[in-house]
């Protein structure tokens, strides 16, 4: 971190200053120039508040040298990270991983149904959601454990670990126990009790971006996973809340290449929750794979006009299916499999 302070400083309030600085432990360059005056903070700055040490009048400008995340930084970690759900790879530069599933886990009848859909489409994982975030409490707020179960016992038949949100800690144990990859939703991505929670598991976690976050404030959310031991991260970018009414969210693919600069994390597109239609979900999910995602999380429900949550930006099956075709030859230019 450099800190340009103004030449005719009071130089005692300076001193003060750098003396609360070096009590924190970091070492102080200073470097006094014809205009300005130079303090070069060298060490651990990341816990260091910027708006507090522009609150000193004497500060011209504070300028971070390297980004406020070290565990997520690829600077630190320069190797592509591999999480492991079950024996599936997430990441790396070979494999992309394709889940599919309902919103909503609604009945054992039709998660079986669907998981074997799914399956034989070529997915490698199966979604659902047993504990709902629904922004009106009057609509289908989950099945609970129930659903867990449910969802469990149709991934073990089909040979699908499971994914599944989770909403509170109270749930923590449940989730370690029947559910393969753990998901923290946008509404919880800033939940800092629950990410330090999960951050204290081995277990994989898929960390949403939250509805309208910088990408550097979800990097630092799962920065709030890694520094409380857990190194099995996933990031899932599901569009943000924009002024643009034609689509559910506004997707910036971009973030698949900013992600790959900036940390050593995978990244996995969803594009049901990024367009709410089910009819841009192909072009959107193929876009995805072509810009160097790590994997899709898709929608699918063979009644999607029944479904009980988020039908209009379910696939069926057949159409699941021929993304998962379609992405194959996509995935084979750019030297990848699907």
């Amino acid at each position: 971190m450099i800190l340009t302070v103004k030449k005719n400083s009071d130089k005692l309030s300076v001193d003060r200053l750098i003396d609360q600085l070096s009590a924190r432990g970091l070492e102080i360059n200073y470097s006094e120039g014809e205009n300005f005056i130079v303090l070069g903070l060298v060490g651990d700055t990341t816990a260091l508040d910027v708006n507090w040490l522009k609150s000193f009048d004497f500060v011209e400008e504070v300028t971070r040298v390297a980004a406020p995340y070290k565990k997520a930084n690829r600077m630190f970690h320069p190797e592509d990270s591999v999480i492991m759900v079950q024996d599936i790879p997430v990441g790396g530069k070979e494999r992309i991983v394709v889940i599919g599933g309902p919103c909503a886990v609604e009945s054992e009848e039709q998660i079986q149904r669907i998981a074997k859909e799914v399956s034989e489409a070529g997915a490698v994982m199966l979604r659902g959601g047993a504990y709902k975030p629904r922004t009106s409490p009057y609509t289908f707020q989950g099945l609970g454990s129930k659903g867990i179960r449910m969802m469990e016992k149709a991934g073990k038949e089909n040979g699908l670990p499971i994914v599944s949100e989770l909403m509170s800690a109270d749930h923590l144990e449940e989730f370690v126990q029947h559910v393969d990859l753990i998901q923290i939703g946008a509404r919880n991505m800033q939940n800092f009790d629950l990410l330090k929670a999960v951050g204290k598991v081995n277990k994989p976690i898929l960390l949403k971006r939250g509805m309208a976050n910088t990408i550097e404030e979800w990097i630092m959310s799962a920065e709030y996973i890694l520094a409380s031991g857990n190194p099995n991260v996933i990031l899932c970018e599901r569009g943000i809340r924009t002024f643009e009414k034609y689509t559910r969210n506004t997707l910036d693919l971009s973030v698949i290449p900013l992600i790959k600069q900036k940390t050593h994390l995978p990244i996995i597109i969803d594009p049901s929750h990024a367009t709410g239609d089910w009819s841009l979900v192909e072009s959107v999910s193929l876009a995805a794979i072509a810009a160097g995602a790590d994997g899709l999380i898709i929608e699918v429900h063979d009644h999607p006009e029944w479904a009980l949550s988020d039908g209009a930006q379910s696939l069926k099956p057949e159409k699941f299916k021929r993304v998962i075709e379609k992405g194959r030859k996509i995935a084979e230019v750019i030297g990848r499999k699907l």
